[in-house]
């Protein structure tokens, strides 16, 4: 992805929607003040290409062009709500492999407010699968399904990525945020490749945080962290986090990386209600545009850039989002602070830590190979069956599915919403049109994917509506499997 230092390296640019046109236009005349050395690639993508038919809110000519420069600069976008759009950050992030989202956080008091000093954190976001998957179901009238899904290679892609990148920067702990006590499979996978790969960078501080208590923390002692990793929607939420108790998620960028590929944006979104007003703070994009100039090889000319905006916000020359009549001097529009920052260039900040960058500094992924292991031994133990049926009690859906049993495959307990309401349910228990029966097998027994055929045969037979079958497996003597809720 770099090119020689003589040479201009040539990137994609989409201008995005909403305010995306204006941050863009001054961030690329920024980038061309300080000497950036760069081509530009333009490709249309959000709101218009959306009411143009295209669902993913891209076309198809446009991934030539990302797949050809590999660098993408994006201004954000819109989204229209409702009618089965896909996000298109979304899109681009897994279509292309850009599986690590990198977002830096800092503060920079006394010039831009904020309720903490001294933030300097880095959230390492998983940025393909877990909910992200968008893999949705409506199942029953009343009920519709999300899957989650945690890999294997991709949590040791991620993994060691963020371990690489605390090494490069010289950051010294790494936190892993999950919620495996509730999520035992996936989120606890998550959490288990964290504490195997750690293993292996002792002369780094490492520890683990429920989700919930994690983002307190975040919010109230924001100085105990220094490198966040988190899983795709715990990352997303408490990059957000983060960006906002350092000030504002205006001034935020990140970075999109993935073996091939990598994407730079603002972290924040199109804000349609002031496009066109010259009010936007342009920073978020900015910040982006040096995490690119680092990733494609120009250091200095990073540094330059970061250093003028820095010495732009002590001068107190601040966007409305940012104003604080307190420290500010001037507040001034999208165009004018972009002036502002090409004025600047060369100089640098007086009181705030003066920034340089090399090529050590990038954050592309160390290419680190992957620990594949030999497939477990895999045995199918049993089956749970979801109907959607609307009638009065469990004990009256029991009677039908146990109609249903094999010689060795019986039903031993049905949930609702994954609470076990038989045998033994409560009346207390709120119960939906969506119910699991469990089937299984004697301990020491399998079941055959045609004994599995032939039970639903049988449920059919009831007059039951499946929708939906989930194989219990055990693997190398281990279930794979959740129990119920009070089971």
């Amino acid at each position: 992805m770099t090119q020689a230092a003589s040479k201009n390296t040539i990137i994609t640019i989409a201008r995005g929607d909403g305010i995306g046109p204006e941050i863009m236009s001054a961030t690329l005349e920024i980038l061309a003040a300080a000497g950036a050395k760069l081509e530009f690639e333009e490709i249309q993508i959000g709101k218009s290409v959306y009411e143009r038919g295209h669902s993913s809110g891209i076309e198809p000519s446009s991934w030539a062009s990302l797949r050809r420069t590999k660098v993408f600069l994006k201004a954000p976008i819109t989204t229209p709500q409702g009618g089965g759009f896909k996000s298109l950050n979304v899109t681009i992030r897994k279509t292309l492999g850009l599986y690590a989202n990198v977002r830096p956080c800092e503060s920079f008091e006394p010039f831009v407010a904020t309720k903490h000093s001294g933030i300097n954190l880095v959230i390492v976001r998983e940025n393909e699968e877990d909910l992200y998957a968008g893999i949705e179901h409506r199942q029953t009238d009343e009920v519709v399904q999300c899957l989650k899904l945690i890999s294997r290679p991709g949590t040791e892609r991620i993994v060691r990525y963020a371990f690489e990148y605390a090494k490069r920067h010289g950051r010294k702990f790494v936190t892993c945020i999950t919620k495996d006590n509730i999520m035992k499979l996936t989120d606890g996978l998550f959490h288990k490749v964290f504490d195997e790969l750690g293993a292996q960078y002792p002369e780094i501080k490492q520890d683990h945080m429920i989700v919930d208590i994690g983002a307190a923390k975040l919010a109230s002692d924001p100085q105990r962290f220094d490198v966040i990793l988190a899983p795709n929607l715990y990352g997303d939420i408490l990059s957000d986090i983060a960006a906002e108790v350092t000030g504002s998620v205006g001034l935020a960028g990140s970075a999109n990386v993935g073996d091939e590929v990598a994407m730079f944006e603002a972290v924040h979104g199109s804000a349609p209600d002031i496009a066109g007003q010259n009010l936007a703070n342009p920073s978020g994009l900015l910040n982006a545009a040096v995490l690119m100039l680092v990733h494609i090889g120009q250091p200095e000319i990073a540094a330059t850039i970061k250093n003028a905006w820095l010495l732009t916000l002590e001068q107190g020359i601040h966007t409305g989002d940012i104003y604080d009549e307190t420290v500010s001097k001037q507040r001034v529009g999208t165009k004018e602070f972009a002036k502002a920052v090409i004025g600047n260039l060369g100089q640098l900040p007086q009181h705030l830590p003066v920034q340089a960058y090399d090529s050590s500094d990038t954050d592309r992924p160390t290419h680190a190979k992957l620990e594949r292991r030999l497939p477990a031994r895999k045995e199918t133990v049993g089956v749970d069956v979801f109907v959607n049926w609307r009638g009065d009690t469990a004990e009256d859906l029991a009677v039908q599915l146990q109609r249903a049993n094999l010689e060795h495959l019986k039903l031993t307990m049905i949930t609702n919403r994954g609470v076990k309401v038989w045998p033994g349910g409560f009346p207390e228990t709120f119960r939906t049109d969506h119910w699991r029966g469990r089937f299984s097998v004697p301990e020491g027994l399998s079941v055959s994917h045609e004994d599995i055929v032939r039970l639903l045969s049988r449920v059919a037979l009831e007059g039951l509506d499946f929708i939906k079958t989930e194989n219990l497996c055990t693997f190398d003597g281990e279930p794979g499997f959740s129990l119920g809720q009070g089971q």
